[in-house]
């Protein structure tokens, strides 16, 4: 029994607990918030769009208006039939963009096939781009200079400054390419002065370069695309994806792109599924919404 315990005890150590370090984050912020209305000023605004019916998006949209209320900012929620017109959401994310009550749009995505993500997602005030998905927040982020970042590469540094993980000069692995993940968090990985390789679909030797990783953070896409063996002694490893399988019993498994129980005999920490990098990605939705209004508020001032 007392060994079960030590191994208990030695597994949970390892954990990078999103969901804490998460509520860490929502705490600050609805103190922030608080400050700023009792000295006279008014709440922090997020504007959520979301077009057609899509489920995941629709609880997704629940979480991120549950979360703003949490912490004090007022939060709108504009919804769009799946058979709405691409002009319709421009229109309506224009609106948005001159209400000086709004500091943050988030357009949920995807959106249907018939409207371009990337037409609609110009038209958004990178002021406003709470996402950081615009392509001069990207090229804000590039340059090194002050901008709104994606939320989940945002949240993944957040969690392992909490946990005083260091990252100069060490090396680090990047599973995925993606301009919400992948291409982000390699920037701030070689901003914080690690040694960034960014893999995807096409990189040949994928184990041996991930068995040198220091810091693996992995956004495949793909359920258990990277074994527990592929996993450095002592490194740690941050896992991105988030999948559902339905078991025979009618229940379902929530499950990472990572062997998470073989691979956290071998990291020194990891990321659960869910719990870890997800609640991140929210609180860091909050915090660029603050940091946006701050902004606003500075300039109106000035």
């Amino acid at each position: 029994m007392v060994v079960k315990d030590e191994l208990a005890t030695e597994v949970s150590s390892k954990v990078l607990d999103g969901k804490a370090v998460a509520a860490a984050v929502r705490a600050r912020l609805k103190d922030a918030v608080g400050q700023a209305v009792a000295a006279g000023q008014r709440a922090p605004g997020l504007a959520v769009i979301l077009v057609g019916d899509d489920g995941a998006s629709a609880i997704y949209v629940q979480n991120k208006v549950k979360a703003c209320k949490q912490v004090g900012i007022e939060s709108s929620f504009h919804k769009f039939p799946a058979d709405a017109t691409q002009a319709e959401v421009i229109d309506c994310l224009q609106s948005l963009n001159a209400d000086p009550k709004v500091d943050g749009i988030l357009v949920q995505l995807p959106l249907p096939k018939h409207i371009s993500s990337e037409a609609v997602l110009e038209v958004l005030s990178s002021g406003k781009d709470v996402d950081g998905l615009t392509t001069l927040s990207m090229g804000l982020l590039l340059a090194g200079k002050n901008g709104l970042v994606p939320c989940t590469p945002m949240g993944i540094i957040e969690l392992l400054d909490h946990y005083k993980v260091e990252i100069e000069g060490k090396k680090a692995v990047v599973i995925g390419r993606s301009n919400l993940v992948g291409k982000p968090i390699a920037l701030l990985l070689m901003q914080r002065n690690a040694t960034v390789t960014v893999c995807h679909s096409r990189t040949q030797g994928l184990d041996e370069i991930c068995r040198d990783a220091d810091i693996l953070v992995v956004a495949a896409g793909r359920r258990h695309f990277v074994k527990g063996s592929w996993i450095k002694p002592g490194a740690v490893v941050i896992d991105v994806g988030i999948h559902h399988t339905k078991l025979d019993d009618g229940t379902s498994n929530i499950s990472g792109d990572v062997e998470y129980a073989e691979a956290q005999k071998h990291a020194s920490r990891i990321t659960p599924v869910p719990g870890g990098v997800g609640p991140m990605t929210i609180a860091m939705l909050l915090s660029n919404t603050m940091k946006a209004y701050s902004d606003h508020i500075a300039h109106t001032a000035s």
